[in-house]
Order: structure tokens, then sequence, then C-alpha cells
């Protein structure tokens, strides 16, 4: 799949092979197998309220967005925050209708804790041995790539690393002489363009790459008036996928479909889903804390003069000014157009402040933020105006990140990035894991981050 684009909108088209299958419905098929496994350990029969459980149940997680060419990590998060999730969404459900108080709490205690387990095992499985079971049906797909530059190298190269989609690239078209083309081609160069279609129908060929660059277009048109004659499926890869697209996907202007290179997340039904949750979260945890709130407000108020609420200047949705609070944990308030970051040491943070920075305590008065919307729970960290404008102009992709709300906490600052960053190289780094949130926002994703952020807050060398 190229980073960055959305196919799961063409789900139904996409996902009808045995890898595809095994992917939408292996997550739902263990939760429903486990709950059964469960009632069967406790001695409880399947009654009907059981039953409506498990329909719940596979209606809130068909089709899995776990894939099998995902990293073990990136599986890891996907299954537990999806099920926490669920989980979540089950509970406030049963609460609210009473619903809850009908099953054996046993059975759904040992539900809640085996599932995730029992699917982390069987996505281990699935990958061991679905390459081999795919092989044994003989459903190899041959492949031949048209175009040996970047876009069409990668492309072979993703369609070899990945066992479990069994294809065989047969080799590459291409009309340039040797001595232009691309090195490191994985496969032999079979002839000129005009030479494919033939080839095609004599070695049955089941799928047909075009990965030529847009300027081709005249070349493309009339390969793709050659290939007619073929059964073979035609997939045009454009140059476009080369780059780094955020929130890729094809989306319709009237009738006409367009392509969207650079886009947010928070569109429609996923900007409210974000902002409900913002909302909710946020009120509940200014509820909650207030009482902490208050004491820490007059203990910075009593150790160091000065204001209680440090207000500073930082970018926001779509490169906005906004004000964003914390509780003063310096001596001084520095906000003009220079601006020098805390380092370890820094004599102008107070003890008491030294304590809140530690703790991440400082950063509660931006909950207020996020219910002004001008901030979010979960999304890339706001930064000083005048650290804005040094980094935009070196740090590539530096300004995408404020096509979203700033975040209390966020991808990069759970990945290591919280703190100083000193050089731009740690900048940039930070800058790769903002747009890296960016291209794969889900729900579940922050609520990921958010456990994580109270795994590390208490244990971050890096917070001073």
């Amino acid at each position: 799949m190229i980073p960055g684009l959305d196919t799961d909108r063409n789900f139904l088209r996409r996902r009808f092979t045995i890898p595809g299958v095994t992917e939408a419905f292996l997550d739902p098929v263990v939760a429903l197998a486990t709950l059964q496994l469960c009632l069967l350990v406790f001695g409880h029969p399947l009654t009907p309220r059981y039953v409506v459980l498990g329909v719940i149940a596979f209606s809130l997680t068909f089709p899995s967005n776990v894939t099998l060419h995902e990293s073990a990590d990136r599986v890891l998060r996907k299954v537990v925050t999806n099920w926490l999730v669920f989980l979540a969404v089950l509970l406030l459900f049963g609460a609210l209708t009473g619903y809850l108080a009908s099953f054996r709490q046993p059975v759904l205690v040992a539900w809640a804790l085996a599932t995730p387990l029992a699917q982390l095992a069987c996505h281990a499985m699935a990958r061991l041995w679905l390459p081999e079971l795919v092989r044994n049906l003989r459903h190899e797909r041959r492949v031949v790539i048209v175009g040996v530059n970047p876009v069409g190298l990668q492309l072979a190269q993703q369609l070899n690393s990945n066992a479990h989609l069994n294809t065989r690239v047969l080799g590459f078209f291409d009309d340039r002489s040797p001595a232009r083309l691309q090195d490191g081609m994985p496969g032999p160069m079979l002839g000129p363009m005009r030479t494919m279609a033939e080839y095609v129908k004599r070695t049955q060929v089941n799928e047909i790459y075009i990965a030529l660059p847009m300027a081709s277009q005249p070349r493309i048109l009339n390969l793709l008036d050659e290939l007619k004659d073929t059964t073979a499926s035609i997939y045009f890869v454009p140059d476009i996928f080369m780059t780094d697209l955020i929130q890729g996907q094809m989306v319709n202007v009237g009738p006409m479909p367009v392509l969207a290179v650079c886009d947010t997340p928070f569109h429609g039904i996923s900007g409210a889903v974000k902002r409900g949750s913002d909302i909710a979260i946020s009120a509940l945890v200014l509820l909650l804390a207030s009482p902490l709130l208050l004491g820490l407000a007059v203990a910075v108020k009593l150790s160091s003069p000065g204001p209680v609420i440090f207000k500073q200047r930082r970018y926001g949705l779509d490169g906005r000014e906004i004000l964003v609070y914390k509780f003063r944990s310096m001596t001084t308030t520095d906000n003009g157009a220079e601006v020098k970051q805390a380092t370890r040491g820094d004599a102008r943070i107070t003890p008491l402040g030294a304590i809140l920075r530690k703790t991440s305590l400082d950063e509660l008065p931006q909950f207020i933020n996020v219910l002004q919307g001008r901030m979010s729970i979960v999304g890339p960290r706001p930064h000083a105006v005048a650290h804005n404008e040094t980094y935009r102009k070196i740090v590539k992709g530096y300004m995408v990140r404020h096509k979203v709300r700033p975040g209390i906490t966020g991808w990069a600052q759970v990945s290591g990035y919280r703190g100083e960053t000193e050089t731009v190289e740690k900048m940039a780094k930070r800058i790769e894991y903002d747009l890296e949130y960016l291209r794969n926002w889900s729900l579940a994703f922050d609520l990921w981050i958010m456990v994580k952020t109270a795994m590390v807050v208490f244990n971050d060398k890096k917070a001073y």
C-alpha cells in the first residue's frame, strides 16, 4: 500500500482475497470465539443475551483495520486500542441501559482480558501460515510492471516482500535504453512497451502495473488501447505517490474524481468524533482535577513572583495564532520574537516549576484551551511562534502539522521526542512523528497515545 493513501474506503472491492478476508474477519471472529470459550469455561449456556452481545461485538469490530503487512508493534497498538474503545462503548451502553447487570461478571472480565491476547496470537499465526496456505492453493498472481523508475522499483519491492500477496513479478517493460534505466531492477527487462500486449496474452499475466510519470500520458493511453485485448487487471501508479501524502484519498467534486494529496483527517464524521471526544474528556478532567488545579494555582502564586498562568502565543489550526495556557514554571515569561527553550539545569525554572514540568502538571490549564476549541487533547504539540518562524524555513513539511488543532500530548512526545529540541535533526524527527499521526489518525490511535502518555509522564528524563 502506498504510504498516506486511504484505501479502507474501497474495502469491499479491495479485500475479497484470502489475505483480505482474513484481515477483515480475524479480530471479529476471534472475539466471538473467545466469548464462547469463556462461557464454556464458566459452565454458562449460550443464552439469547450473549447472542446479542456477540452480534454487537461483531458489528463494532468488523471490518478489522489491522492488516498483514504492518509491523508487530503497530499490530499490538491497534489490537489493544481497538479492543479498549470497544469495551468503553460497551460499558457505557450497558451502564446507561442497565443491560450490563444481566451478564455474569466473571464471564465478561475473562472475555475482556482474553480477547486481545487471543487476537494477537491469531495475527501471529496468520502471518506464519497464511503465505503457505495461499501458495498451496495456487493462487499466485503473475505481475508485470511498466516503468523502470523509483515508483516501479518500490512497487516491485512491496510485491516481492509481502509473502501473503503471493505475487510473482515476471519483469519490466520500458522504452528507454538500458543505459537510462534505474539500477537495482529486481527482475528481467522484458522489452519495450509495444511488445507487452502480445507478451501478456502469451504468458497469462494476471496484473499489470503502469508506473510511468504523469508526463507520459500519450504513451499510457496508447498502451491502454493495446491492452484492451487482454484479460489482465490494469493498475496505474502515478509518480505523485512518491511524495509524502497526508490523508491521501480519492474524493469527488461533483462527478469529477480528484486526488487529495495533503488534507486534514478531521472532515465530516471524523471531525465530529474528534471534537466530541475532546469536549467530553477535557470537561471530565477539569471537573475531577478542580481541587488539584486550585491547589497548584495557590502554590505557584506563593512560590515566586509573577502570574499564576503563563499565556504564550503559539500557532494553532491552519496556522492561526492562539494563546496557550500553562501554570507558570519559570521566573520569566518569554513571549517575544525570540524564545529560548528550557534546558537541563535552566536557572529560569523555579523549584516548584521543575516538579510541575517533570510531571506535566503545568499543562493542566490547556484542558481549558481544549474546551475553547483552540487545542485538542491529542495532536502535534504547539511551538512558540518564534520557533515556528525559525523551523518552518529549514524543516520540510513543518507547517503541515498545523492542519489540525495542536495537542496537549502527541505521537512525537510519547515516542521519545518530548522536551528540548536543541538540534535541527531532533526537530525534524519530531515533525516526522507529527506527520505520521496525521496520516494514520483514528480514535483508537488517540486512545493509545493517551495511555502511553500516562505511562511515560513520570519516567521521562527529557522533561525539564
